[in-house]
């Protein structure tokens, strides 16, 4: 019985049996730990969404918080402002001041109209000029529950309509070089109401001093948010032509191209068909002269072709890509010897774009100073304009893509770049050179009468 049972525990382990239990064994654990895992994963998940929905509360807190301290730190230098431009007093008021520190502190949290200006757009900025016309009706309100007497409330709100209507006019005739005037227009209205209420009700003055010193600190605010909405207006809205003109640039070149590319096949065709002539006139004989020549020509046109099929290339490569020429261009009798324009163009000759820019809007000729290839002629162009930002010309007005600085400095800039690019610092300018040598008109509709032409016929057949 022995012997017939390890013979069947034998037959059993030769199955597999036993390692098949062990198997189903471990693989009934691993499914625990996997149950396990999948149970703490979504715990996991649950204790995430918990965190994230904090988070958001957290954010949300901040952001209302921020916006507080914003106005209350608006309110605090208004109130700073009016107390030092405004008030003569033996007041330590020095003591009262809330410490530098503290406001760095507040302005790296909440940064101030003046620091955020810059960085904000178009909505950004009509936001901003309603939280602070806001700021400006909460001290309207506040100094109104001042006045008891009706005398003194319609004095109040005379005061109150007039110092908004001169605002709106301010506001309404805010013009982009006028910035400075008309903060000074602020200044001298508020001092105008001022000597008013000084020589007018005495028991007032003094509250209305400080009302109108808050005030004026929020007007100049209304009017550098208004401003700077003016300015991001009107880079919007250069943009937009900016794009729509090179659109049309675009456009236009690609018409020319196509019109090239057409006269570059039918080049490529010519080539072609007359070297299948010549070589259906090669004679059997190799070694004949006839065939020599024959081979010579087929060997020339060929190289011909080659340099169709190179141009074809370009073009082609124009056409699909961002492939084209960034120009360096100036005009020395136009802007001076320290302005240069610096474009684009995708042109298969890019003079032919130079010649354009000089055909009419400027009263010279362009000179060139490099033409940049690039596969990328479009990043390469943003490239060098950021590299010169600080150098633009016109600030709103990005399509104005006219630079101010030395001929060296614009030359290491290309070399840095693209040291194979060639420069020239020369400024030829031989239109400009020309005008400023004389006075006398240079000019091109000078007719002979039949007198001279029969001369100058006589000459001619004498010599």
């Amino acid at each position: 019985m022995k012997n017939d049972l390890k013979s069947l525990q034998d037959k059993i382990d030769s199955l597999g049996i036993t390692q098949y239990d062990e198997i189903q064994e471990m693989i009934k654990q691993e499914n625990e730990k996997l149950s396990k895992l999948r149970d703490d994963n979504l715990l996991l998940n649950t204790k995430n969404e918990q965190l994230n929905i904090s988070i958001s509360k957290q954010e949300n807190t901040i952001t209302t918080q921020s916006k507080k301290l914003s106005r209350i730190r608006e309110l605090y230098k208004s109130v700073d402002y009016s107390l030092n431009n405004f008030f003569d007093s033996d007041i330590p008021y020095e003591s009262l001041k809330i410490h530098k520190s503290i406001l760095d502190e507040i302005d790296s949290i909440s940064p101030t109209v003046e620091l955020k200006l810059h960085c904000m757009d178009v909505k950004s900025l009509r936001k901003e000029y309603k939280s602070n016309a806001k700021q400006i009706d909460n001290i309207l309100s506040k100094y109104s529950s001042r006045y008891t007497t009706k005398a003194n409330k319609a004095i109040y709100n005379l005061m109150v309509i007039a110092l908004k209507a001169e605002l709106q006019n301010i506001l309404y005739n805010l013009k982009y070089e006028k910035l400075d005037k008309s903060i000074d227009d602020i200044k001298k209205i508020t001092e105008k109401y001022l000597k008013i209420a000084g020589e007018g009700n005495q028991s007032i003055a003094g509250t209305l001093t400080k009302f109108i010193g808050e005030v004026e600190y929020l007007f100049i605010n209304a009017i550098k948010i208004e401003y700077n909405y003016y300015v991001k207006k009107e880079q919007a809205k250069q943009e937009q032509l900016a794009i729509k003109q090179q659109m049309k640039e675009e456009a236009e070149e690609r018409k020319l191209l196509q019109q090239q590319q057409k006269k570059i096949e039918k080049e490529e065709e010519k080539y072609k068909n007359e070297i299948e002539k010549l070589q259906s006139q090669l004679l059997p004989e190799n070694n004949s002269e006839e065939n020599e020549k024959l081979k010579a020509r087929i060997i020339e046109l060929q190289t011909q072709l080659a340099d169709v099929n190179i141009k074809k290339e370009e073009i082609v490569k124009l056409q699909n890509g961002k492939a084209g020429n960034v120009y360096i261009i100036s005009n020395l009798g136009s802007f001076g010897d320290d302005i240069f324009k610096i474009g684009m163009t995708r042109r298969l000759n890019p003079q032919e774009r130079i010649d354009e820019l000089g055909s009419a809007s400027v009263p010279f000729k362009f000179d060139v100073h490099s033409f940049i290839f690039s596969d990328n002629a479009v990043d390469l162009e943003k490239k060098l304009h950021e590299l010169l930002s600080k150098n633009r010309l016109n600030k709103v007005n990005l399509r104005k893509e006219f630079f101010k600085l030395q001929i060296d400095e614009l030359e290491e800039l290309v070399t840095s770049i693209d040291p194979t690019a060639e420069f020239t610092k020369t400024m030829i300018a031989d239109e400009f050179r020309q005008s400023q040598s004389t006075d006398e008109l240079y000019t091109d509709d000078y007719n002979y009468n039949d007198e001279n032409i029969d001369d100058y016929s006589d000459e001619l057949c004498n010599c």
